[in-house]
């Protein structure tokens, strides 16, 4: 059998992809770090783009060249940490933190604004109705490629576009000084700031989604697949760039109208606002709810899919089950749902990010089995000790180590444990040993 595809098939993947990464935390945390980075924005986009763009593009080559699969990428891993790792990412892209964030910044941007006096009614209603649509949309499993890819996302992307176009052509201000950590340490401040996106744990999942996918395209060779994979994943990651680019220079240029706001849905919105007049609403609306019910799709999908290959409960009824739980968690509200988010991210998101590099160095690693326990183990280590510190507890006796100061403790052990395990010599593996 052939194993090639259209040039519009593979367009089609590739938006398929974005729309999946393009959703609530895409949308509300550059405007507010580009306006809170002012005339420090290049440096802290630059930090921002490395992990919200680099980290998850680096994600799903790292799944290809692997095997196209979460067994292929913790082959090296005991099963059993692999299995608990991949339960704990799904819960928190699925029905934990991510995709309950999608409905509620699809509230808070598109539909609150319209109520005068908006209730905490109209946000269960809206969440129900929300996660109904996305559980309609994830229930036919092999259609998403044609439905999202062809069909959501290229409007998203006009809107977007719009939207570009007119932040660039017409700036609502002046960049102004920056401001908190954004004064002294901007690229550092960025890279964190990119975590909340959590695109490289959506990335780890959706990499496996997209294998589905092109499979339903009738692509089952590796060789094919790795090809398509990062096909997508380049045609995704340029799309996100630009959507970045737009939002911190929108968010760069917004204190004239949106000085003061808390967050980056504030910002977008109020900028919008006075960009495009009483219409500029509606036209937020139709991109935030595309953005976020793509993202909802996605994330239902992954994380349905997955669930399903662990119990005996089948697929669709892994959507029921989410897409419900999804409901229920959208209405704790959205400062409470990112307030207890941070510290896990703090906690996983180091994890991953060795993962993925132990992937492409592994060829040079002696002894896999064994570097992949110690440097895992020591990035999940640090990165505990730096969620600690986020939590408010008094962890005081780690200030010398470097990078602890801005919430990287993590990066020179690991760094170091990873090199170090390039050195130690193959015997055997510690499968063999415990056998």
């Amino acid at each position: 059998m052939k194993q090639t595809l259209k040039l519009t098939d593979i367009i089609a993947v590739g938006f398929m992809l974005f729309a999946f990464f393009l959703g609530a935390g895409n949308i509300i945390f550059p405007p507010l770090a580009g306006q809170l980075a002012g005339d420090n924005l290049l440096p802290a986009m630059i930090g921002f783009l490395f992990t919200a763009v680099g980290l998850p593009l680096a994600t799903i080559i790292a799944i290809a060249v692997s095997g196209g699969s979460w067994d292929h990428l913790t082959q090296d891993l005991p099963k059993k940490a692999a299995m608990i790792m991949a339960v704990l990412i799904f819960i928190i892209i699925g029905p934990a933190f991510a995709a309950p964030r999608t409905g509620l910044v699809a509230y808070e941007m598109a539909v609150k604004p319209f109520f005068a006096d908006a209730q905490q009614m109209h946000l269960t209603v809206f969440s129900v109705l929300f996660f109904i649509v996305a559980m309609f949309f994830a229930w036919s499993q092999g259609k998403l490629i044609d439905v999202i890819g062809k069909f959501l996302t290229p409007v998203l992307f006009i809107g977007l576009i719009v939207l570009a176009l007119a932040v660039f052509i017409d700036p609502q201000g002046e960049m102004i000084a920056p401001q908190g950590d954004y004064l002294t340490q901007p690229l550092t401040k960025g890279f964190l700031e990119g975590y909340n996106t959590m695109d490289t744990f959506g990335a780890l999942m959706f990499g496996m989604l997209m294998v589905d996918a092109l499979r339903s395209k009738g692509i089952t060779e590796q060789k094919a697949t790795t090809k398509y994979l990062i096909s997508a994943a380049c045609i995704a990651a340029l799309g996100l760039a630009f959507v970045y680019v737009s939002l911190f220079y929108l968010g760069a240029t917004s204190a004239a109208v949106a000085g003061g706001a808390d967050n980056g849905g504030a910002v977008l919105s109020l900028y919008v606002q006075s960009l495009f007049g009483p219409y500029g609403q509606v036209v937020l609306s139709v991109i935030v709810i595309l953005a976020c019910l793509t993202t909802a799709i996605g994330l239902i999908s992954a994380c349905s899919d997955y669930f399903s290959t662990l119990t005996p409960v089948s697929y669709k009824a892994w959507v029921v089950i989410n897409g419900v739980a999804c409901a229920i968690v959208a209405n704790v509200g959205l400062s409470q749902l990112i307030a207890f988010s941070i510290p896990v991210l703090f906690a996983l998101y180091p994890v991953a990010i060795a993962l993925v590099a132990l992937t492409f160095v592994r060829k040079m690693l002696p002894n896999p089995c064994l570097a992949y326990r110690v440097v895992i183990s020591i990035a999940l280590l640090f990165a505990l000790i730096d969620a600690a510190k986020i939590s408010g507890i008094d962890v005081s006796a780690f200030d010398s180590l470097p990078l602890f100061s801005v919430g990287m403790g993590w990066a020179l052990p690991t760094f170091v444990a990873t090199v170090c395990m390039m050195f130690i010599g193959k015997s055997k593996t510690l499968a063999e040993e415990t056998a």
